[in-house]
């Protein structure tokens, strides 16, 4: 790969085209004199680690060697205007997010370039030639900026605009939050930075945004002539930073911030970026552009710092772990903008290091039409997979259709999906009542209940009817994959495809290995979920897998709780405060208690030790309860309404405590809203500690990604593991110590826990740090 720079030419007419040179999106890349850290380094201090190449990035050529070319051009008589454009037909995908990394490693904020005033204010809109900026296929976060520092932007269609910073815990860095609103308005403005929304060119030049739109082959000739009619007046000399006409008087301008301020504490309440975006944007229109830049570049730097900022830069590479990583990442700011990464499949040890290549997966077949089967069937259907699904009798099969039909049209709904794709998906779906179109198929995927007779029942008919290369797999959540395919001769072939409800949309998929799963099975099914747009987290085999076994405690925990008398609706509401969607009882209500009591007995029956046995599901059932499934549970349910807890369920709860007979002295506990959330979540922690030590996830990165994707862990905290580094692992080990003198066995710190928070390292650090660790993998 060319190392970053900077070009110039100067053509007959005056203008220098100055263009970025860092493909694939031509980041604006760190300076050469930092290098990548070692990866012992980032283990320990990032508490993620993933595979970095240790080499130059000479980012110097690209912010330094701007500044070079806009001195030279200035200097120069036979430049009249300078074109700013980046190569490969793409502008600039932003500012390498690389960097936040080394500063979170070191603590150094050094590290962060001074460029907002320095490049963009002196040397680009203060230039005292005008510059145009020639914007195609992407400006975002730091290209966005540096275009908006110029006179005029000219854009091709099609052409994605955006500041995505506030994903990344900070604010944007180079002008964003004063420029933006003065070339499109505040309301608007605020929209796209507080909800990191992109918009496309053509929208852009509606608002004022792009000056015009011109096709890609007339891009520069169009951007020269415009720079040069600046020059020599015939259009105006805008400096943005400058202009006031579209802010509206003041009183407006706080009315629209007062009222974005209340949308901002709903939308995340929890994180500081967003307050802050809205505080640096305030400066700015009180006392002016160049004073909100100032505060802007203060305020960005103490973002970074933030664990806000080091959860989410955290979980945006662990993310891309799963399913990239061997080559150099060009990590910047377009966090969705996948296609552009010059990345691998992650190198997962016995799979992607044998010489393997995917095969290609054209047809699938689910077993099972319910909530589950549907959804999955709806997410390979809609990425051109043809999809055969199976049920028992024909009005489950019409129903389970009919949900299928419901989820495309509810994409369509949405804008994901156009009507002309979401026809074609629906022609990919055929209906079966047996087996005889299964000789084709590339893949099953069982997704009935959690039931290991039926199971079995299922993988021994299948293996027979299905050609030799068919994978087997099941969407079984919490049942070992050993006894599901127990009664077959086509072990190798055996594999967890655990997809998370509602399948069609939540983002990650567990792929489950048994040690005699072949790699083939486990890179095609790793590829295929890429395909489907999932992230594919690679798991051992086990009770509950990753996700499922690591959080069976969250419940649990949640449960022992209620019965030392602890309110329920106090914490569900504490939970949800933390930053998860909703608390353990209202999920329960939403899961429905069949599945509850179906996963109580998997995990009773594989970790006896560390279960609480509670009457407190069954009487709730016997009491006519089915959470959301009858509008009735710890919560009423009423088609309109938001949720809302119902007094009526607490003399069931006070008979769940008689009978279970543990709060002390017979009275309710003292307890901090603090210890709640710890009580609750520490637990986990600990699971996670056995699941890390066990070797069932590869690495410490893929929990905090599979508790973020599967069970909606605040991505802002960084996954599990990450979070309790930053607590820390000895304040973990101690609380449950201390619980565990007090209220039992459920809380005893691992051994893992244990050598982790003696020896203070963290639990994110490599398996071999811990003498104990065994690997599944």
């Amino acid at each position: 790969m060319a190392k970053p720079h900077v070009t110039m030419e100067v053509g007959n007419d005056g203008v220098a085209v100055v263009t970025l040179v860092n493909p694939p999106v031509n980041a604006l890349a760190i300076p050469s004199k930092y290098l990548p850290l070692p990866l012992s380094v980032l283990t320990i201090n990032l508490r993620f680690f993933f595979v970095i190449d240790c080499v130059e990035f000479d980012g110097d050529a690209v912010i330094a060697g701007l500044k070079e070319k806009f001195d030279e051009a200035t200097r120069r008589n036979d430049v009249k205007a300078l074109v700013l454009t980046g190569k490969g037909g793409r502008f600039s995908g932003g500012f390498d997010i690389n960097v936040f990394q080394k500063v979170h490693a070191t603590g150094d904020i050094s590290l962060m370039p001074d460029v907002s005033v320095e490049l963009v204010v002196n040397t680009i809109e203060d230039c005292k030639k005008p510059v145009v900026a020639a914007v195609e296929g992407l400006a975002l976060g730091g290209g966005l900026e540096l275009a908006m520092g110029c006179h005029a932007r000219i854009a091709a269609p099609k052409t994605q605009l955006g500041l995505p910073e506030l994903t990344l815990g900070v604010i944007p860095g180079f002008g964003g939050t004063q420029r933006l609103p003065r070339l499109l308005g505040l309301s608007k403005a605020i929209e796209i930075m507080l909800f990191s929304k992109p918009i496309m060119s053509e929208e852009g030049k509606k608002l004022g945004l792009i000056d015009a739109i011109v096709p890609s082959q007339e891009l520069l000739k169009v951007s020269r002539q415009w720079a040069l009619d600046i020059s020599e007046r015939r259009k105006p000399w805008l400096r943005s930073l400058h202009r006031t006409d579209k802010i509206g008087s003041l009183s407006e301008a706080r009315e629209v911030l007062k009222a974005a301020r209340q949308q901002a504490k709903k939308i995340a309440p929890n994180v500081p970026q967003h307050q802050a975006c809205l505080d640096v944007m305030e400066e700015g229109i009180i006392h002016g552009g160049y004073n909100g830049v100032l505060k802007e570049a203060k305020v960005f730097k103490e973002l970074v710092m933030t664990e806000t900022s080091k959860g989410l830069v955290h979980v945006f590479f662990a993310q891309r772990m799963t399913s990239k990583g061997k080559s150099r990442f060009q990590g910047n700011e377009i966090a969705r903008y996948d296609q552009a990464c010059d990345c691998e499949i992650l190198e997962i040890p016995k799979v992607t290091d044998v010489g393997l290549k995917p095969r290609h997966i054209r047809k699938v077949a689910v077993i099972g039409g319910g909530l589950m089967g549907s959804g999955i069937a709806t997410a390979f259907i809609v990425s051109n997979i043809h999809v055969v699904l199976k049920e028992i009798n024909s009005e489950y099969l019409q129903k389970g259709t009919k949900t299928i039909e419901a989820n495309v049209r509810s994409l369509v709904t949405r804008g994901k999906l156009t009507r002309d794709k979401a026809d074609k998906a629906l022609s990919m779906l055929k209906g079966a009542l047996d087996y005889s179109d299964f000789k084709d198929v590339d893949m099953v995927i069982e997704a009935v209940i959690e039931s290991v007779p039926l199971k079995q029942k299922i993988f021994s008919e299948i293996e027979k009817v299905c050609p030799p290369h068919c994978i087997l797999a099941s969407n079984t959540s919490t049942i070992d994959l050993n006894l599901v395919g127990e009664k077959t001769s086509s072990q190798d072939r055996i594999i967890g495809a655990h997809f998370f409800s509602p399948a069609h949309i939540m983002p990650l998929l567990e792929i489950v290995r048994t040690e005699k799963t072949s790699a083939q099975a486990i890179l095609d099914l790793m590829t295929v979920g890429k395909t489907i747009k999932k992230v594919p987290v690679v798991v051992g085999n086990c009770t509950g897998f990753a996700v499922n076994r690591a959080f069976f405690p969250y419940t649990q925990s949640a449960l022992i709780l209620v019965h030392l008398g602890v309110d329920v609706f106090r914490i569900d509401k504490l939970i949800s405060s933390f930053g998860l969607p909703m608390g353990p009882f209202q999920l329960q209500d939403l899961s429905g208690y069949g599945v509850a009591l179906a996963v109580g007995k998997e995990f009773a029956n594989a970790f006896p030790d560390r279960t609480f046995q509670s009457p407190l599901i069954d009487l709730l059932v016997k009491d006519g309860r089915n959470g959301k499934t009858n509008g009735k549970g710890y919560y009423i349910y009423e088609k309109g309404s938001k949720p809302r807890p119902d007094p009526s369920v607490l003399p069931v709860i006070e008979e769940s405590r008689r009978l279970t007979n543990i709060m002390p002295n017979g009275k309710p506990i003292n307890i901090t809203d603090k210890e709640i959330v710890e009580m609750i979540l520490f637990p986990v922690v600990n699971e996670a500690c056995r699941v890390l030590d066990e070797g069932v996830v590869v690495r410490a990165s893929d929990l905090d990604t599979a508790s973020v994707l599967g069970m909606s862990f605040p991505s802002y905290r960084g996954g599990i593991v990450f979070w309790a580094d930053l607590v820390g692992p000895k304040h973990v080990y101690d609380s449950l110590k201390k619980w565990s003198q007090r209220f039992g066995d459920f809380y005893k710190p691992s051994k893992f826990l244990e050598e982790r928070a003696t020896g203070g390292i963290p639990l994110s650090a490599p398996a071999s740090s811990s003498s104990g660790s065994r690997s599944r993998m």
